[in-house]
């Protein structure tokens, strides 16, 4: 362990700690903040919001780009533009950061879990196939669950790590079933899959731009989509629902205040400015771990999946021998390396215990084994 622990020092140049991901304002972002500032539109009204989000639906190729303070109020409103409501059902993947889950919890909907693949990380379109051809009809252009007799209106794939899943087969799979796509494209941003980028598969899609992603604001999130109608809608719900006057206060339906400040806004276009250069410097990084890991028995690196082109937001690595995980965190974390574990299953949470689930072995192999290792951009 000892002559990684030497390896990232030596990347970063270093004797001190390193963590794991840390954001890098070396652009234009003190600049943009203060004529934020100056400007007085602090708030969620400024010119930076506008150009942010026309910006982002350019850079992703989407028609519509939709600005939200978190990108978990992003995949909230994603889902209710998709028609979920309490009682239906949203097909997941256990492998994933929490706030998956918790969006469509708040709608009062139920999460299922599917394997994921071994490959990608993320939501496996095989195991999706045969969970609906076991468990599920479709009646009506609705597909419904004969265990449970609801509806499955969704399904969220996320993107682990920044590498796409199989995207454009669990499309065509949902499409099939009359289910909608709603991408959790939240550590995703640059990433494509077979030439697409990812966010953009099905009519919507959620990024996030929280402290640790790989450009940032310390917070945001961004919805994604080429329907003009749900755009509308999209930017609606989250500035209250509140119907467009320039002085009187109407609202007409339960809304959300979820609206980015321009604030953030400001610092995030000066990050998307430097967007190409932090994947290259993460995609070197991920040719050095590649050599350094190349001849070790123990540890494989996870490199970008067949069809992909990864934007390596955190690097990783799977170690063969369960035992031996622990040993590489408490090493790595005492020597002033930080690494992490893969996030528990959902399905283990207290709060997801009596979801529906198949047989999840590749997301229960991954989670025993994965550590993300040091991801920064290299300055």
């Amino acid at each position: 362990m000892q002559k990684l622990v030497d390896f990232i020092q030596n990347i970063y140049n270093t004797k001190e700690f390193i963590p794991l991901h840390e954001p890098r304002f070396i652009g234009n972002e003190k600049k943009y903040l203060n004529d934020c500032i100056d400007s007085t539109f602090v708030s969620s009204v400024g010119k930076y919001v506008d150009m942010f989000e026309e910006q982002f639906a350019e850079k992703v190729g989407s028609k519509y780009a939709i600005a939200t303070v978190n990108g978990t109020a992003a995949l909230h409103i994603a889902l209710l533009l998709s028609d979920v409501t309490a009682d239906d059902e949203v097909i997941t993947q256990p492998l994933t950061f929490v706030a998956t889950c918790n969006a469509i919890e708040y709608i009062g909907a139920k999460s299922i879990f599917v394997d994921v693949d071994l490959d990608t990380m993320g939501l496996s379109p095989q195991s999706l196939k045969e969970f609906l051809e076991k468990n599920c009809e479709v009646i009506d252009k609705k597909c419904i669950n004969k265990t449970t007799k609801k509806i499955i209106k969704a399904c969220v794939p996320m993107h682990t790590f920044g590498h796409s899943c199989k995207i454009q087969e669990i499309k065509d799979i949902c499409d099939a079933w009359h289910i909608a796509l709603v991408e959790d494209s939240a550590e995703s941003l640059g990433t494509t899959y077979k030439g697409k980028h990812t966010g953009t598969f099905g009519k919507l899609g959620a990024f996030s731009f929280n402290g640790n992603k790989i450009i940032t604001s310390g917070g945001g999130g961004v919805i994604v989509t080429d329907d003009e109608n749900l755009a509308k809608k999209a930017k609606y719900l989250t500035t209250t629902a509140k119907i467009p006057h320039k002085w009187e206060y109407v609202h007409d339906e339960i809304g959300y205040n979820y609206r980015m400040p321009n604030l953030n806004a400001s610092l995030l276009v000066a990050q998307l400015e430097q967007l190409d250069g932090f994947i290259k410097s993460k995609r070197d990084l991920a040719s050095k771990y590649t050599e350094f890991f190349k001849d070790d028995e123990n540890i494989d690196f996870v490199k970008e999946p067949k069809d992909s082109k990864s934007n390596y937001w955190l690097q990783a690595v799977i170690v063969k021998d369960v035992a031996k995980r622990d040993n590489v965190l408490e090493y790595t974390n005492k020597h002033g390396i930080m690494t992490r574990p893969i996030w528990k299953l959902m399905n283990e949470l207290d709060m997801f215990k009596d979801c529906q689930c198949e047989c999840l072995k590749n997301a229960k192999y991954l989670e025993q084994r994965v550590i993300n290792i040091s991801s920064s951009v290299i300055v």
